[in-house]
């Protein structure tokens, strides 16, 4: 096999020093006007940023749940709502319009939609642009759901946020992510002199009161109940005492139960005897408002019941702007207060509360003494502060997630080699899958590789010795058994018990396998195989003017051109050929009307099989202006299919039915690369321009490596692996990629042997 077919320019750089800040971000998060802590977070990330680096391009992609759409402002230049798939895989395509520097995702799994929030790696896997991810949740026990969607995005992320030193602790030990892929950077929180609380108190209706103040969306989780349990002796204590808790009640919590949980506090209230002292503040309050509230505190609490939380933004807030907190010793309260600059109780423990409040309202000199260190503590965690780190972190991304700069070279030697359809042939036929290099029975057989599988047979150079026959023999008795009279079609999948799974597949299937049916009329030198090609064709011609999918019509002309071609099929093949290409005419007459040079408004699989089918029929039924469109449409797939390095980029998968513009990455399929190479090799044929030859030679080179991530998708022994994704190949090898790789391999051989690029190296015999 070829020594690797990519030159790799690669870059010294010590992130460490870089002040390459970028100049462009897409931040992807919830974002305010919606009601939700990340959204809030996600918004002053943006002001801080922006006002750190004027001249920053920084565009936001908003997560909008059920409750939208919201009046988002101008900075937010996508919505995606969060249940629907296709909107993720738009916002790949819009992230490769705008091309950031590096996108900043904020992760918490609730905003995301899927299980886990799986449908963000539909768009994080779709870009090759460096993801930060700022992880708002870390957990050390993750169900299944979560653990497999954590460990794809933490792969993903050239680098990693956590606000907490115990976050990174986590991702370390029970995820295992290496320590220098993760920074901390505190939460951040605003910049305000630090001063006296009454003048805020007189403000808010509190002059002359002892102040607690919790604040947030209202749910039981929060402990909010036990402070109040607390307040009796309290109370006792300090008369004067007011207990304001300021937020609404959490939406996910008004959807199942409505207000019954801010009810429950009211009525503890009474019950207890200190409604009086209690505000429950009903409303969504902005940054400026919860300031307020903050600054006229004399204590702030968070009383929440779970130990496993990472960062609370809140409490970031009360220790910047000096606020003596009174917490349990959740994560972030832990490592934040544990040094002495709060006071810590235990979970759900109301008489603890009860001591630490009235410990602090009884001595001012400690509760100022409190307020004066926190807010020397807290002065690293302000917005600009958290700025100047994250766009640090941002520029080593930039370097470090950007995709090595790639330069073309020769195209590599290719043995034609069938140990990898042996590996996955049996006495039935070709299996579908493989588990690596290990054929997986699960999946059964199905007609389209069995088809693909023929026509590779018939398209191997030289006489055919006795394992070509029996292998010829095996895919032929697959086609014919999978040949289903009553329905006019061809099944397509068949279990490994050998027990058809359907009555009759798509017209792709039963395209495909006519296709490789006349092929083999066509081809084959076996007399009595072109008899059972020739009576197995005729029998399918009269149901295949029922298709209408353009692929199935795709193949059906490749199959009729060469039957005509080779002078079979009559007047029956001749009046279906013209007919279906009138068909594939007019679809294209109908989008470029609209300005679509396609003969769809997206892009699909086996997309060169449209072009090539144009120029082959055209050519069997002496039909230039075919011939011309079909070149033309080829012309624009290629150039379509070109990255801005020069290498073949066929299309990602994730870009499958959206419009014709859309151009993400990932994953990218060898059958892409085969069906290039055979419409190339059609138009090289036909015009002899050495461009073609030259396109021929790109997408070949795909497979050696002149790819986006200069992976070797071709393998020793004929096998190939399934893809290329963002991680690298997918090192599956199952039949399709194999088949198409030999496929591949044969075709380029012809262009090569056609001698009129001398340049290039001809392939080397079948093994």
């Amino acid at each position: 096999m070829a020594a690797h077919a990519l030159r790799l320019v690669k870059s010294a750089f010590d992130v460490g020093q870089t002040t390459d800040k970028p100049n462009s971000v897409v931040l992807i998060g919830s974002y305010s006007p919606r009601r939700c802590g990340i959204a809030t977070f996600t918004s002053d990330v943006y002001a801080c940023l922006v006002a750190a680096r004027p001249n920053l391009r920084c565009d936001v992609f908003a997560m909008t749940d059920h409750g939208g759409p919201y009046d988002y402002p101008p900075e937010v230049t996508l919505e995606i709502p969060s249940e629907q798939p296709m909107a993720y895989q738009a916002a790949a395509a819009k992230l490769g319009e705008i091309n950031p520097d590096v996108v900043f995702v904020q992760h918490e799994f609730g905003i995301y939609g899927g299980p886990a929030g799986e449908h963000l790696m539909l768009l994080l896997e779709a870009t090759d642009r460096p993801i930060v991810t700022l992880l708002h949740t870390v957990l050390d026990q993750p169900d299944p759901d979560q653990r497999r969607i954590f460990e794809r995005l933490l792969a993903r992320s050239a680098r990693l946020i956590v606000m907490a030193e115990h976050g990174r602790s986590i991702l370390r030990e029970t995820w295992k992510v290496p320590g220098d892929k993760v920074a901390v950077i505190p939460h951040g929180a605003p910049d305000r002199p630090f001063g006296p609380t009454e003048p805020f108190k007189e403000k808010l209706g509190f002059a002359g009161k002892d102040l607690l103040f919790s604040f947030g969306l209202l749910s039981p989780n929060k402990g909010l109940q036990n402070v109040i349990r607390a307040l009796p002796a309290i109370v006792k204590q300090r008369p004067n005492v007011i207990y304001a808790i300021l937020g609404a009640t959490h939406p996910h919590l008004i959807a199942k139960e409505g207000e019954r949980y801010r009810k429950s506090l009211v009525e503890l209230a009474r019950e207890l005897g200190v409604e009086r002292h209690l505000r429950l503040i009903d409303e969504y309050a902005d940054t400026p408002r919860l300031i307020e509230y903050l600054q006229a505190a004399d204590i702030y609490l968070t009383p929440y019941l779970n130990a496993a939380q990472i960062t609370s933004g809140t409490l970031s807030y009360a220790a910047a702007l000096g606020v003596p907190i009174v917490s349990t010793p959740y994560w972030h309260a832990k490592e934040l207060l544990g040094d002495g600059t709060g006071r810590l109780t235990p979970f759900g423990d109301s008489v603890a509360i009860a001591e630490q409040v009235t410990e602090l309202l009884e001595q001012p000199d400690v509760r100022h003494a409190l307020r004066q260190r926190l807010y020397a503590k807290a002065r690293d965690t302000v917005w600009s502060c958290f700025a100047e780190r994250a766009l640090s972190l941002l520029a080593q991304a930039r370097v470090l997630g950007a995709p090595t700069r790639l330069s073309p070279a020769p195209t590599p030697y290719a043995a034609l080699s069938l140990d990898g359809v042996r590996r996955l042939t049996d006495d039935c036929g070709i299996l579908q899958h493989s588990l690596y290099g290990v054929p997986d029975r699960r999946h059964g057989y199905c007609v389209d590789d069995n088809a693909r599988a023929l026509l590779l047979m018939n398209r191997l150079p030289g006489p055919a010795n006795a394992e070509r026959r029996r292998l010829t023999s095996t895919y032929a008795a697959f086609v014919q058994y999978a040949w289903n009279p009553d329905c006019g079609r061809f099944r397509n999948f068949m279990s490994y018990e050998r027990v058809w799974l359907e009555e009759a597949g798509s017209e792709d299937s039963t395209g495909r396998a006519f296709w490789s049916v006349a092929d083999t009329v066509a081809h084959t030198a076996d007399p009595a195989l072109r008899r059972w090609g020739a009576a197995l064709a005729g029998e399918v011609l009269p149901h295949l003017a029922e298709l209408t999918s353009p692929r199935a019509i795709a193949f059906v002309l490749l199959g009729l051109s060469e039957l005509i071609e080779a002078g079979f099929g009559g007047e029956d093949a001749l009046e279906l050929a013209r007919d279906k290409l009138n068909v594939l005419k007019q679809l294209l007459a109908r989008c470029e009307a609209e300005n679509a040079p396609w003969f769809e408004m997206s892009l699909a699989y086996d997309n060169a099989r449209l072009p090539e089918a144009m120029i082959r029929a055209g050519v069997a039924l002496d039909d230039p202006p075919a011939v011309a469109a079909g070149l033309r449409t080829l012309k624009w797939l290629c150039a379509r299919q070109t990255s801005d390095e020069g290498l073949f980029h066929p299309i990602a998968t994730a870009d499958i039915g959206l419009p014709l513009n859309a151009r993400t990455l990932f994953d990218q399929q060898p059958v892409e690369a085969a069906a290039m190479i055979d419409a190339c090799e059609a138009a090289f044929r036909l015009v002899h321009d050495v461009r073609w030859s030259e396109e021929c030679d790109r997408a070949f080179a795909w497979y050696f490596g002149a790819n986006t991530l200069g992976a070797q998708i071709a393998q020793p022994f004929g096998d190939c692996f399934d893809g290329l994704t963002w991680r690298g190949p997918n090192e599956n090898m199952g039949a399709e990629s194999v088949l198409s790789l030999q496929l591949a391999t044969c075709a380029h051989a012809r262009v090569v042997a056609r001698g009129l690029d001398t340049t290039k190296t001809a392939v080397l015999p079948l093994s």
